[in-house]
């Protein structure tokens, strides 16, 4: 049980930087990234904000599903 906790701590952490790097990214180079997204997958402009928020609402639930909370329940279990 204690190489899952692990993984799964170690799962969280990773999620948790690749979280915050694309809302950096998203955050300081919007316009940039919009061109190419736009152009990419022939998405308006307009419509890329509310994709990007999507995605990282998503993504934390994810993460917060799938990584935190068995993290949490084995650490809970541990003790």
């Amino acid at each position: 049980m204690t190489e899952l906790t692990t993984f799964l701590g170690w799962c969280t952490l990773i999620n948790t930087v690749l979280l915050f790097v694309a809302f950096l990214m998203l955050s300081l180079a919007r316009k940039r990234i919009m061109t190419i997204h736009a152009r990419i997958f022939q998405v308006p402009e307009e419509a890329l904000p509310g994709i990007y928020l999507g995605f990282l609402g998503k993504y934390k639930l994810l993460i917060v599903v799938f990584n935190l909370v068995p993290y949490l329940a084995l650490r809970l279990m541990g003790h």
